[in-house]
């Protein structure tokens, strides 16, 4: 990994730990500002909403700034909002507070990832994106954890300065490691251009594999825990373990899929969604029997995140001429997944089809992907059609 490269990392990983860490530590939070624990669980949708929504706007109206100086400044806003959060006063404050840290969240992954892939060669693009991945499926095996435990030891205002340094930290390491020349493009692109690029089929249908990935994962996976206790019969005391192993698949599935995207992007992508398509169909079938369940799971976890980096690649390589907009819908495309599949879920569930149906949902899901990736293939075959160029650098 290159020193900019790692720099980026870092920053993800803050970026990550601060997303997920809150759950964690949702408990403790709600009793030291005097709310009840589903009340508090809106500083989750809340976060994410601000990825979705925020983002985007944050990343159309900073495009004209140099992309290490609006980095410098989402990683300076990401430290100080740790700090308020800790000093947070009461639940309205803590929310606004996690909402406005969310806005530089979604911006930060949309212009990290742009210039990862200008960092790089054009055959190394889909390791760029895969180590800013990365950085989200490590802050779940070590940032979150850790972050879990100092907040049962120290309380959760102490959760949140450890990322205030965490913050510190990343600031320092893009500052000294980044390049002023990012490979971005010199004059950015008007709003029109920005617009049109999405109707590149690439771009769109890939908007609609992240969807159906994130059905496919997050249909069961918001409701693991109560899967593994009920339907395969763990104890509560194993079940973070299992969470370990599958965030140790993740982490791997990120870099294989890097790989495959610099090798042979479409066809590993359409082959990996077939995969998970009978993985989940697999976890149906032995989610009564805890060891295949669990390798079951770790395969499945593995396989998301190398699916979701060629999907990146992919809008990355098709949006080079005008990415701002695009880039920034990637992690606002995973959000509204993430919604929507934890909403579809609550409905099945309070539907009474079970635990055991939501592995079905995301089995149908990436069937849906796979259709919709071999369509866009043979289109994208059928029009000749090559990716555009990325503009001069700045």
């Amino acid at each position: 990994m290159s020193l900019p490269l790692f720099a980026l990392f870092i920053a993800a990983f803050a970026f990550g730990t601060t997303e997920f860490v809150i759950a964690g530590v949702l408990p403790e939070v709600a009793q030291g500002l005097g709310v009840s624990v589903p009340s508090a669980g809106y500083l989750v949708s809340g976060y994410a909403c601000g990825i979705a929504i925020g983002g985007p706007l944050l990343a159309l109206a900073t495009k004209r700034l140099p992309r290490k100086t609006l980095l410098l400044g989402l990683a300076v806003a990401f430290t100080v909002g740790q700090a308020a959060c800790a000093l947070a006063p009461d639940f309205t404050a803590m929310l606004l507070l996690r909402i406005a840290v969310a806005v530089a969240h979604g911006a930060y992954f949309g212009v990290a990832m742009v210039v990862a892939v200008g960092l790089v060669p054009e055959d190394k693009r889909g390791m760029a994106v895969a180590v800013i991945l990365s950085g989200l499926t490590v802050s779940n095996v070590i940032g979150v954890p850790a972050g879990t435990a100092i907040g049962n030891i120290w309380g959760w205002r102490a959760t949140f300065w450890v990322m205030c340094a965490l913050g510190v930290a990343a600031t320092s390491a893009m500052a000294v490691l980044l390049p002023r020349t990012t490979g971005y493009q010199a004059k950015p692109a008007g709003l029109a251009r920005e617009v049109r690029v999405l109707a590149r089929q690439q771009v769109w249908t890939s908007l609609i594999l992240i969807l159906m990935l994130m059905l496919g994962q997050f249909c069961l996976f918001t409701y693991i825990t109560p899967t593994l206790m009920e339907v395969t019969g763990l104890d509560e005391s194993l079940v973070p373990w299992v969470l370990l192993l599958n965030g140790v698949g993740a982490t791997l599935g990120v870099f294989i899929g890097g790989k495959l995207s610099d090798w042979k992007l479409m066809p590993s992508l359409i082959t990996m969604l077939a995969l998970q398509a009978v993985t989940l169909a697999v976890i149906y079938a032995v989610s009564p029997y805890p060891v295949p369940m669990v390798v079951a799971i770790v395969i499945w976890g593995g396989l998301s995140f190398a699916i979701g980096t060629p999907i990146q690649t992919r809008i990355l390589a098709w949006t080079a001429d005008a990415s701002n907009l695009a880039s920034s819908l990637i992690p606002s495309g995973f959000n509204v997944g993430i919604a929507l599949a934890a909403s579809l879920g609550a409905a099945m569930l309070n539907a009474g089809y079970g635990y055991r149906s939501l592995p079905v949902v995301g089995a149908f899901a990436m069937l849906v992907a796979v259709l919709v990736a071999v369509i866009s293939q043979v289109w994208e075959g059928r029009s000749n059609a090559t990716p555009p160029l990325t503009a001069p650098a700045e």
